[in-house]
């Protein structure tokens, strides 16, 4: 079925000329956990016959539209949809409450929208929330079976829920039915996950040739793109990559922050320093807030790093409080820099029962670790690395974990592979990594 993915997918791109909404402390490249793509809710937008350019004066447009006539279903998806688009724009998660009221208000009076539907189910992901996002997304398939989008539902949603067979042969369907930017991004996505980077690029850079003549979507195919090279160690390609996605979109906050990595890597801290400040000035996401304030540490500017992590308390709080389950990343982020490390561990139990995901066992082998249960943690760790992902901090963790255990020869190979991949994967460890192997 694995091979089958990536035969689906070339001759998908054979018959045609040729995401993702979410999001919180972790950079990671599924499109469920990304707030950075332009499918999603902007693509039904434009499918509705919408431009997506200015989207703050399309939701003052539908709205005059509703007030009109309150009893405009199609209206009232729409505007559920474009709450979910600025979300993704400014970061604030107090978009969501609205999205979903605009969605419920659509669905009850049709309750066989599928864009409605389809919409409550991209909300979920946004959320975090993939039990629910999945049902959702088969109910809306239920109602539209050739939608290529609710397959993209469907298939984040059983990635995070770690059913990855059933999420590839979603991807698949996909693919077969539109291809796109957001099948590519997917489907690079999955053979990401199989440790096939170079599969993954070659996908990424069909979703880079399917957005052509979108700016924004341009500029989230470039920097994911970027990404890859970055996971295997390929600055230079890297950053070319991030550039040209600010020459195609200027001021794209989620360039600079990659950038930011690069600039890091490359020694240059106090650069580093200012382009994620711009990320940050522009979208105060955690994930770049965590690495201003890891940056400023390893500038030496103490005070300043802790600013930037008491930051990240407050930006958690607004997103519980607006219904995003943040249990996973702020686990990781808490063991990470030695925050609660009891309390992180009981965090991050609860959130892999939730999401039991490789990225869900990582996350707890490491906060198991950290608390000195190294031998609960190697069983977890294992199982984060099944699929074969070439992930430089996973196997950091793998590592450390090993020499935990004392068995330093087999946790130094890991470290190797880790800084063999990516030299720079981390801020924080990877110059551990190196002192480690000394």
């Amino acid at each position: 079925m694995r091979s089958r993915l990536i035969v689906l997918v070339t001759v998908a791109a054979l018959a045609a000329a040729v995401t993702l909404l979410g999001g919180a402390f972790r950079g990671s490249h599924s499109p469920a956990a990304q707030a950075a793509s332009p499918a999603g809710a902007a693509r039904a937008l434009t499918d509705a016959g919408l431009a997506v350019g200015d989207t703050a004066a399309l939701v003052s447009q539908l709205q005059d539209r509703l007030r009109a006539d309150p009893r405009d279903a199609r209206g009232y998806a729409l505007l559920g949809l474009a709450y979910q688009q600025r979300a993704r724009e400014t970061g604030d998660p107090t978009y969501y409450p609205r999205s979903e009221r605009a969605l419920r208000r659509a669905l009850r009076l049709a309750p066989a929208d599928a864009v409605s539907v389809g919409g409550l189910g991209s909300l979920a992901l946004s959320r975090h929330r993939f039990r629910e996002a999945l049902a959702l997304g088969r109910r809306a398939l239920r109602f539209a079976p050739g939608s290529a989008r609710t397959y993209g539902v469907i298939g984040d949603s059983l990635v995070e829920l770690g059913r990855y067979d059933e999420a590839f042969r979603a991807f698949d369907t996909m693919a077969q039915l539109r291809p796109s930017l957001a099948a590519y991004a997917r489907v690079s996505y999955a053979r990401e996950l199989l440790g096939r980077p170079q599969d993954a690029i070659a996908a990424m850079r069909l979703a880079v040739e399917a957005a052509a003549n979108q700016p924004e979507a341009t500029a989230w195919a470039r920097v994911q793109l970027g990404k890859l090279y970055w996971s295997t160690g390929q600055l230079g390609p890297a950053a070319r990559e991030y550039r040209s996605a600010l020459a195609a979109f200027p001021g794209y906050a989620y360039a600079f922050d990659a950038l930011a990595q690069v600039e890091a890597a490359r020694g240059h801290t106090r650069r580093a320093i200012g382009l994620e400040t711009r990320a940050v000035d522009a979208i105060p996401l955690p994930q770049f807030v965590g690495l201003l304030g890891d940056l400023y540490g390893a500038h030496g500017q103490r005070a300043q790093a802790r600013r930037q992590y008491a930051l990240i308390g407050v930006i958690q709080r607004l997103l519980v409080a607006n219904g995003v389950r943040t249990d996973l990343e702020t686990a990781l982020f808490d063991v990470d820099h030695g925050i609660r490390l009891r309390h992180a561990v009981a965090l991050a139990r609860a959130a892999r029962a939730d999401r039991p995901s490789i990225d869900g066992d990582d996350v707890l082998a490491w906060a198991l670790a950290r608390n000195g249960r190294c031998g609960e943690a190697a069983a977890y760790s294992r199982r984060a690395l099944r699929l074969g992902t070439q992930d430089a901090l996973k196997l950091f963790h793998r590592g450390m974990i090993e020499r935990c255990l004392g068995n330093r020869p087999a946790g130094d190979a890991f470290l190797r592979r880790a800084l063999t991949l990516n030299p720079h994967f981390s801020v924080l460890w990877s110059p551990v990594a190196r002192r480690a192997l000394g």
